[in-house]
């Protein structure tokens, strides 16, 4: 998410009045400076992981085990000369967390992915925000969440397909509403091929958002996160849609992926809905992507955009004590142009999450049935297998 300063133009009165820096600890660790030119504030958060995946479903050792720190990050954010100018700088320092494959992007992309967000926000009035630099686009709401505001370990085969991910270029937010029903716009123009690309070909890509929330705003914005921690007073539902067009992409997801042989143009549409009420959580998410030609070829090799669509259901139960019981279902179905090239792919989880403070410090465990389909055979294979995984996030 694209963080915001913690402070305000009294702070910055009071510590002119004072000659000292003001402190503040609410929310990771802030100071803005005594002549309020400037302020920073910098959080943490680790994720450290066990995992488990079985062969099958009827032999259960193991065909991999995952023990790592998955994620790693450090966050800074604030702003400069005057709180409406901010900035928000976000660095992922795992190796887990740099989703760098040297042989897949060598083109694109051939450094570890150190920098997640660089980019500067001007917040021009109470409804409008105008960021230029490298961010997250407005995609599905999963993808949009941050990976430690989820209510599973890690987020569905749907956002891990589909989803458009970060990219550097322009953005606009504008925030109004009618009584009680509020609602959002967001658009951006970036380069299409991702975060810390090399460089950029003559093709853009364009993103717009539109979010509905016709019961009012979320408690404490609890349609950025996962779960109603908040167990909201009465109910809430946000209704959002997103476009986004890719003109030549160079890689397999547009913004991901192994880079293509030829470029192609993307268009991807996506829809969620959000329902929280007295610790109760619904969430389901539509996406699907489409290519005229997905398959590129050079000499005898193929790659390919998986080209489809998916399916994200994540039902879910906060008790007072801040312990949660959640299900996930999700689905992604290639088109017939690919079948031969990819597959059908299902999980099916159940996970548990008890919060010691909110989504900052917390406990998870998951279990998953996972079933791959391969479509192109005259009698489809199946593959089956299990996965559990426990995870502790803890950050500032």
């Amino acid at each position: 998410m694209i963080g915001v300063s913690f402070y305000t133009h009294a702070n910055a009165s009071d510590s002119l009045k004072t000659d000292k820096p003001v402190f503040q600890y609410k929310n990771g660790l802030g100071v803005v400076a005594p002549d309020s030119l400037f302020s920073i504030n910098f959080r943490f958060r680790v994720q450290t992981r066990a995992a488990y995946t079985s062969n099958s479903t009827e032999d259960l050792s193991a065909s991999q085990i995952e023990a790592r720190v998955r994620r790693l990050r450090l966050r800074f954010e604030g702003f400069i000369l005057n709180p409406k100018l901010n900035y928000y700088i976000q660095l992922s320092v795992s190796r887990g967390d740099m989703d760098w494959e040297v042989r897949d992007n060598a083109l694109n992309n051939s450094s570890p992915n150190i920098v997640r967000d660089a980019v500067i926000t001007y917040k021009a009035n109470k409804k409008l925000n105008l960021l230029f630099g490298q961010t997250k686009l407005p995609g599905n709401r999963q993808r949009v969440v941050s990976s430690g505001e989820q209510q599973f370990a890690e987020r569905s085969i749907v956002n891990a397909t589909f989803n458009i991910d970060r990219d550097f270029g322009l953005q606009a937010r504008y925030f109004d509403h009618f009584g009680n029903f509020h609602y959002a716009l967001k658009g951006a123009i970036t380069s299409g091929e991702g975060r810390n690309s090399n460089a950029s070909n003559g093709g853009l890509a364009y993103t717009s958002r539109l979010e509905l929330l016709p019961l009012g705003k979320f408690t404490n914005k609890g349609d950025d996160f996962e779960g109603d921690l908040e167990r909201e007073k009465t109910p809430k539902i946000s209704l959002a849609a997103t476009y986004h067009y890719n003109d030549q992409a160079v890689r397999t997801a547009g913004t991901l992926g192994k880079d293509l042989y030829n470029t192609r143009n993307l268009g991807s549409f996506m829809a969620d809905v959000l329902f929280k009420y007295r610790g109760f959580c619904l969430y389901s998410e539509y996406i699907t992507r489409e290519t005229p030609n997905p398959v590129t070829t050079s000499a005898a090799l193929t790659r390919h955009v998986y080209v489809g669509n998916g399916f994200l259901t994540q039902i879910s139960y906060c008790f007072p004590n801040k312990f949660e019981i959640a299900g996930r279902y999700a689905r992604i179905n290639p088109t017939k142009s690919i079948q031969s090239l990819d597959l059908q792919k299902e999980e099916t989880g159940f996970g548990v999450s008890k919060y010691l403070n909110n989504h900052r410090v917390k406990v998870q465990a998951n279990v998953f049935y996972l079933r791959d389909e391969n479509l192109s055979k005259p009698v489809s294979t199946t593959n089956e297998r299990w996965s559990a995984i426990f995870q502790i996030e803890l950050g500032i």
